[in-house]
């Protein structure tokens, strides 16, 4: 009995060159050893054995193998592929970030006053409020030594204006404190500047924001699945699975200037066509036609 509740083990470290050698035995083609060695000393293993999952091959017998075929050259390019995509949605993400920084602290600093964020009669959940202002005296706090909070700090008495508070707030922040905000107010905002109902706006920013907490972690975007799904409408929920990555491009887009979105559509067929002979598009949801979706957002 005893034995039978005993926990396994931790494995033992592998060297670079017993990692390599363990590739090879699971039937995976390493067509040059020291430059996979070489790789590994700045990719640690275990961080691509993720990317591994969509090469095992399916056979229960033979689960521990990858597909027949699989060169470690394969691996390498998924894994560039992933990194190229994730440092391509930052860059947009920044720009949809920093659209609605100005979206909020405009709304509320001509309908409320400069320091009405802090009154929760201004929003819908009073505990939610309380929450999100004690988040942000935390950050407010970790940035003290920026100028920008000194000089407010300083001269102000710490009186920070929602065009300041915003500045130091992070996506996840902005998101939920649009969600908190008044239906009217996110109304105006959402009509204002995307026509699009709030609830769709309110989805987005939650899918954005977890995207985003992935990309600034250096997580893995290819074969994720979304864990906060994006509301769709229904003429394209029919053609986009909204739990893979796809789902939150085309959010992306449509959340991104007529300009912005043109750049990223054609950055995404560069890359794509970079990498399109070592990728899967099952696992990034990309439909065949998903440029001519993209463009049709614009």
């Amino acid at each position: 009995m005893e034995n039978e509740n005993k926990k396994p083990s931790i494995k033992q470290p592998t060297t670079f060159e017993e990692q390599v050698e363990l590739y090879k035995s699971r039937k995976m083609e390493v067509k040059n050893s020291e430059l996979a060695e070489n790789f590994l000393k700045r990719v640690n293993y275990y961080r691509l054995s993720a990317y591994l999952l969509t090469l095992k091959d399916p056979a229960p017998s033979n689960k521990e193998n990858y597909i027949e075929g699989t060169t470690f050259e394969q691996l390498v390019s998924i894994y560039e592929f992933d990194k190229k995509l994730r440092h391509l949605l930052v860059d947009v993400l920044e720009s949809i970030e920093i659209a609605f920084r100005t979206h909020i602290s405009y709304l509320i600093a001509h309908k409320y006053g400069p320091l009405g964020y802090n009154y929760s009669e201004n929003f819908r959940d009073e505990k939610h409020h309380a929450s999100f202002l004690s988040e942000l005296d935390r950050v407010i706090a970790l940035s003290k030594k920026e100028a920008f909070i000194e000089h407010y700090s300083n001269k102000y008495d710490s009186q920070f204006p929602i065009w300041v508070a915003t500045e130091t707030m992070s996506f996840g922040m902005l998101s939920k404190l649009y969600k908190n905000m008044k239906v009217e107010d996110k109304k105006e905002i959402a009509q204002t500047y995307y026509k699009i109902p709030y609830i769709y706006i309110e989805s987005w920013l939650a899918t954005l924001t977890y995207v985003r907490n992935v990309c600034a972690h250096y997580g893995r975007l290819y074969n994720k699945t979304i864990v906060f799904k994006p509301k769709l409408f229904k003429d394209i929920f029919k053609i986009i699975d909204k739990s893979k990555l796809f789902a939150a491009i085309y959010v992306i887009t449509k959340l991104l200037t007529k300009d912005e979105a043109k750049r990223l559509i054609i950055n995404l067929e560069a890359l794509v066509g970079e990498y399109k002979d070592c990728i899967d598009f099952v696992h990034i949801g990309f439909p065949k036609d998903w440029n001519t979706i993209l463009r049709n957002v614009i």
